[in-house]
């Protein structure tokens, strides 16, 4: 395991797509935990509450609201913060909302990436990107846990989409960072890889149309049922740490210039993991200690059944390993919520948490 990666990322400049998102705003938080100098370009947070308030990140890091498709803003930040390492995550991620605008999320996936691309190869100090897409990438027949190598297809505007993305990165990296074109001292120029990860669950997320978002705001805001739209859905969940990871361990190898390293990874859950969504919401009631649920299938908007992702790659050639299975995920995960809804400070569960990780995670 990379034993040294706190230390590796201090002093660094890291850029961030999408910092006020779930995902990037605990990645911020890790990397200002770990001494990076962060920056980040993102839409300002479009739920209430949201973890980049949460955490007071604002005041944490130099944070650029735009959007992404705004290239010419993009490629200033870019210019004025100089990253070395890029991790971008800014996108239109949830399915449901991709059937009502599908114009938007194509535009802010494919585009978005093109352009956080086009500001890489012209940004001279950047070493390493990590460009992040989805677990649904994959042409997915319902039968078998999906490898880096399978089959890309996407069935609704959001999947596709994110294929698109793939794409458009495989033909930056095959057109100008090709891990075989060196600089005249023998440095390979800029080192990038996709991660696809799974469903990602934690602290700190509101987002609509997700499970845990859903539970939350049933259980601890409106003392409702849970609705439940497809029960039998299975998904390969896990605790937002354990790709944040996978994506720092992979940050840190295209940096050091491992070029086995350019290319696609997966970041999945162990196979306990991947339970079906009636499952998990009983866990989490349990957990919580009160509600129900009662479901309520909303038709018209195709929704993929069973996804599994098979992540033996990074497990083989990264070091890297899911860390906590789904019990402890949603012990964790509820553990967050609880001390929110207590009017805690946050900050405090956040960074323990995550120190609880890399202790587990190291040892």
């Amino acid at each position: 395991m990379e034993m040294s990666l706190s230390g590796f990322f201090s002093g660094k400049k890291v850029l961030v797509t999408g910092h006020t998102g779930f995902k990037g705003a605990w990645l911020s938080q890790i990397l200002i935990g770990m001494g990076a100098k962060i920056s980040g370009y993102s839409l300002a947070p479009n739920t209430k509450p949201d973890l980049y308030d949460a955490l007071g990140l604002e005041k944490k890091m130099a944070g650029h609201i735009s959007d992404i498709r705004q290239y010419k803003i993009l490629s200033e930040v870019f210019r004025q913060e100089s990253p070395e390492i890029v991790f971008h995550l800014a996108a239109q991620p949830l399915v449901r909302d991709s059937y009502d605008d599908p114009l938007y999320t194509f535009s802010t996936n494919i585009m978005g990436t093109a352009n956080v691309l086009e500001c890489i190869r012209q940004t001279t100090g950047v070493k390493a990107a990590v460009i992040i897409t989805t677990d649904k990438v994959y042409e997915n027949k319902g039968i078998k846990s999906h490898k880096e190598e399978d089959e890309l297809g996407g069935y609704d505007p959001y999947s596709s989409s994110k294929v698109c993305a793939e794409y458009v990165t495989r033909s930056y990296i095959r057109s100008f960072f090709s891990p075989d074109n060196k600089l005249g001292n023998g440095r390979l120029k800029t080192l990038i890889a996709s991660a696809r990860a799974g469903n990602v669950i934690g602290g700190g997320d509101w987002s609509k149309d997700r499970l845990i978002p859903d539970i939350v705001r049933s259980l601890f805001e409106k003392n409702e049922p849970v609705a439940l739209r497809n029960p039998v859905a299975i998904r390969p969940w896990q605790h937002v740490l354990d790709p944040l990871f996978g994506y720092l361990i992979l940050a840190k190898r295209l940096y050091d210039g491992d070029r086995r390293s350019v290319g696609a990874w997966n970041f999945a859950p162990e196979k306990e993991s991947f339970i079906t969504a009636e499952k998990l919401v009983e866990k989490s009631i349990r957990l919580i200690g009160k509600g129900s649920y009662e479901i309520k299938p909303m038709a018209g908007k195709h929704e993929t059944s069973v996804l599994k992702l098979d992540a033996s790659k990074a497990k083989k050639e990264l070091g890297w390993k899911p860390n906590l299975g789904i019990d402890e995920s949603l012990e964790w995960t509820v553990e967050w919520y609880k001390s929110f809804y207590k009017g805690d400070d946050v900050t405090n569960i956040t960074n323990a948490q995550i120190g609880r990780f890399m202790e587990s995670f190291y040892g």
